[in-house]
Parts: structure tokens; sequence; C-alpha cells
């Protein structure tokens, strides 16, 4: 049998593991797999830094739920990748990342860009190992798919020492195995069912991960059938159609108050792949894990149930493996709070007032009200978020794509990978000034692949966030906060694109529409420096 180079086993392996592209900045430790990837219809998407080329790897993990690809070289390029990797693993983003590595005849010599990945990467992934023999790399791929997959998904590295990925070996004969899902029986069910059948103050919470429109659908037919209010957690806001009538809201970052509240006096909670983290109970001030409501659990692995609250029934699976039998087995019910929870969250959408010209509260219900209902919306972090959280309403499943980690300049590669991924869907990145400086260079990826985003900068001149927090702990004494800007305009038009200028609202709708016949946008909204968050300003 002709014997192939570790760089085309490698590069065979996913083409039949079906990856649509792949992620990289090109690095001399694996040119045999990029020697490789020459033989194959897998566009390589080559980014300006690693960390850009991780985010997208990780919205394209998001957005398929198959593992995001990606390629980086070893030393400065792995943990270039890393903040990319950290956003996988908290977000549960199936992803899988090769590292080129040294060669291994030089292993523990210190030589150039050597780092131990094992020890490096094993607390910030699920998986980390080195290929050590040629003739196991597809059988090391295919597990590093697998486990990429399973349970609660997240990402793997698998470093590849540069003498392993340029030896010779024979192709290996078997494919890729099956996956194999969480199944539940009917008897664990059962006592769900009558628990939520009993409840006075029911709550259902989407999140985690293994969604899509079936479960979206699903979980909605189970609110109207049991009058519960529906809500979702921090920035999973397109699980659930935002014009629902038992729609709630979202327990994220800045969440409704009147929400928080009911998340607390609720009798019965019904986790479906959410959690009560910190994020959901206000830093676990909402529920006292000492008096628990009934909660009825249901999570991606074991070992995420139960984990500061203790779940009264709970099973291990994707939501959709009982949502279609949970939704059989239950009876009609009057209205248990849904009516009143959304009267509560229509009240928290009415905007409230922001000082100067442009206003983000404007600028966000222009675009509730006017864009598509498949515009996808990317966003990093930083108070310019809160706006969309709070006003924006997110009608079709996949159109948000935000890192739960808070991971700022995530905006602009995901929306890059969003739009190469759904090219003919409208595509903004929503980012504020510090966000997009710390990823920027990626609007060259942007145009070197033919990505037409919209950018729109939310310009306050500062760290907003942190701002907020320096005036609140330690009011008048500015510390390490403004920033300066470039003129993102004329940014826009250096790379080939067009750039749009806001100086009040008004301006805004017609920058849009000129945005949506095509090409790279930036659109800046010069926002008063004063205003800090939804309800803060100076």
């Amino acid at each position: 049998m002709t014997k192939h180079h570790g760089g085309k086993i490698l590069a065979d392996r996913l083409a039949l593991h079906g990856v649509e592209r792949v992620f990289s900045v090109p690095g001399e430790s694996f040119l045999a797999a990029l020697d490789g990837l020459y033989d194959h219809d897998i566009p390589n998407i080559v980014c300006r830094q690693e960390g850009g080329a991780a985010m997208m790897a990780e919205a394209h993990g998001k957005m398929t739920g198959t593992p995001g690809v990606l390629f980086v070289t070893r030393g400065p390029g792995a943990t270039n990748a890393s903040a990319g990797l950290h956003i996988a693993m908290h977000d549960a983003t199936p992803l899988v990342c090769f590292v080129g590595q040294i060669p291994l005849k030089h292993r523990d010599r210190g030589v150039f860009q050597e780092v131990d990945y094992r020890a490096f990467f094993g607390p910030l992934v699920k998986w980390s190992a080195e290929v050590e023999r040629t003739d196991r790399l597809a059988e090391y791929i295919d597990r590093a798919f697998a486990v990429a997959q399973a349970g609660r998904p997240g990402p793997v590295v698998l470093a590849l020492p540069e003498d392993i990925l340029c030896a010779m070996a024979e192709p290996p004969k078997q494919r890729p195995g099956a996956r194999a899902m969480g199944r539940v029986h009917p008897d664990d069910i059962a006592p769900m069912v009558e628990a939520f059948k009993l409840a006075k103050r029911p709550l259902i919470l989407c999140g985690g991960p293994h969604w899509g429109d079936v479960e979206k659908q699903t979980a909605q037919a189970l609110a109207e059938r049991t009058g519960a209010p529906i809500a979702v957690t921090f920035r999973r806001q397109d699980y659930i159609d935002n014009d629902h009538p038992n729609y709630a809201g979202d327990l994220g970052v800045g969440a409704n108050p009147a929400l928080q509240k009911r998340l607390g006096d609720a009798d019965c909670v019904l986790l479906l792949g959410a959690e009560l983290n910190d994020i959901t109970t206000a830093d676990f001030t909402l529920i006292d894990p000492a008096d628990p409501p009934t909660i009825l659990q249901v999570a991606p692995t074991p070992e995420a149930t139960s984990k500061t609250y203790p779940a009264t029934l709970a099973v291990a699976a994707p939501p959709i493996s009982m949502l279609y039998q949970f939704l059989d087995a239950t009876p009609q019910s009057p209205d248990r709070g849904a009516n009143a929870a959304r009267g509560e969250f229509e009240k928290w959408q009415v905007p409230q007032l922001t000082p100067g010209a442009v206003q983000m509260e404007s600028i966000i219900c222009w675009l509730r009200d006017n864009a598509s209902s498949d515009t996808i919306i990317t966003n990093g972090a930083g108070n310019y978020a809160a706006f969309l959280h709070r006003y924006y309403r997110f009608r079709q499943y996949g159109t948000q794509v935000a890192p739960t980690s808070g991971s700022m300049g995530y905006g602009l590669p995901a929306a890059v990978s969003a739009k190469l991924h759904n090219p003919d869907q409208p595509v903004i990145c929503l980012a504020g000034d510090g966000c997009l400086q710390m990823t920027i260079q990626e609007l060259s990826t942007a145009r070197q692949h033919g990505a037409d985003i919209i950018v729109i900068v939310a310009n306050n001149g500062r760290y907003g966030t942190i701002r907020m927090h320096q005036e609140n702990h330690y009011p008048g004494r500015v510390s390490g906060t403004d920033l300066f800007n470039p003129d993102y305009a004329a940014l826009a038009e250096a790379y080939g694109g067009t750039g749009h200028l806001v100086t009040e609202n008004a301006q805004f709708a017609d920058a849009y529409r000129q945005a949506l016949t095509g090409g790279l946008h930036i659109i800046e909204l010069a926002l008063d420096p004063k205003m800090l968050a939804t309800t803060k300003s100076l």
C-alpha cells in the first residue's frame, strides 16, 4: 500500500469528518498539514492572529454543533490561541485545535518555542494530547472529534510534532466511528412531569449546548401547554422566539430585576440544559442553596447536575431526548405566570433615555424593529452589549453568536466566521471601541475571504464597563480606562470598505440600509462619554 505523510493522513481524516473549513495562522511547524490540505476542497481561512482564528473556529462550532477546526504553530501561536479555547470551554463549544510542535526527537531540550502542551492546556480544555506515532495519527484525530462533541462539548488540543507530521505511514483502513447520544427512559420523565404539573409558580429555563430549531419549537410548545413563563440564560436569547407570548427574557448580566425575582420566587424550575450559576442567580443570591425550589434538571452529563443547587430530579441527556416525551405526557394547564412575566418583559424593553445625540437604546430599538429576522448579530464584551440584551429581540435560532465567558474582541472574528457559514444572511458585528480594537486586524481576514459584514462600533472613548465599576467603587478617580480611537470611517476605506459616522440617531437608518447592499461597512456611533450603561450615566 502507498504510504502518505502525516499531513496528508490528517487532511484526509478531516475530509472524512466532514470538515467544511479550517481557520489558521500558518507556521513552519505544520507545513506538512498545509501540504495535505492542498489536495482537498477544504478552505483554509488564513487569519491575522491566533486569538482571532480561535474565535472564528469557536464561532463555527457554536453555529454548527460540529467541531470548529483550528491550526496554530508552536509557542506564541498556541498561547495566543488560548483565548478562543477558553471561550469554547466555558461556552461548551466543540473545537479541535491542532498545534504544530517541535520535533519529537528534540523534546525536553528547551529548543526553539518548546512548550509542554499537555501541561499548558490541560486545565483549559477537555482533552490535551500529543501524537507520538504517525501510524496512530488518525486514531488521535477520531478521538479528538469524539471528545469535542461528547456530553458537554468543548475544545480539544492535539500537538503534532513536526517529525511525526512529516513521517510516512500507511493510511488507516478504518472509518470514524458513530457518535452515541444520551437517551431518557419514560420512567425518568413521569416524576418530572408530575412535579411540574403540581407547581404553582413554575419557570422553564433554557441554556447550555445541544440546542437547535427543533428544541426551540418544542420548548415553546411545552411552555404554551403548561402555562409557564420560559426564559433563557446569558447570551442564549435566540434559543426562544423573543416575540413568543410565554417568553419572559434572559437571566444574564444586567437582567430584568422582575425576572430575577420570579426565579427567586419560583417553586419549580425546569432546567433545559441551563445551569443555575453565578450569572443566572445574580451571584448566587436569588436562590438559597439550603432551601431551593423543586429543580428538574436536564444536563449534558451527570457531573453537570446539582453543582451548587441540589436537583430534585435529574437526567443526563440532550434536551431533545426528553422534550417530546415531556410534552406528550403533560396536560394542558391554565396560565401560571406567563402573562404577568410577559408584561414584565415588555415593560423592561421600554427604552430608558441616555445622554447624547446618538443613543444606544435608540439604535438597538431601530434594529429590533427593522432588521430581518435572519440577521445574525455577534458581539464580545462591554456595556454596549447590555443594550442589545435588553432592547433587541431575537426571533430565529442561530442569530445570536456571543461568548458567555465575557471575552472582549470576540465579535469581529465571530462575524467573519458567521458570514462565511451563512453568506446569504446579514451579519452584524456589534462592538465597543475597546472590544473592536482587540481583534481589529481581522478586518483584513474579512476582506481577503469575502466576508461582507457590517461592523457597528459603539465609540465612547473608553473601556466603559471598567469605567462604570470605577465610578461605583472609586468615584472621580479615573485611571486606566480612557482610549484613543482611529478614524473608523477612514479605516474602513483603508480596508477597501465603506465607513459611516453617525453623530445623531436619525443618520443610522440610511447608513444601515447602505451597508446591506454588500461589501465591508463600518458604522461608527459617536456616543456621549457620559453614558456608561443602560441605567447609569456620569
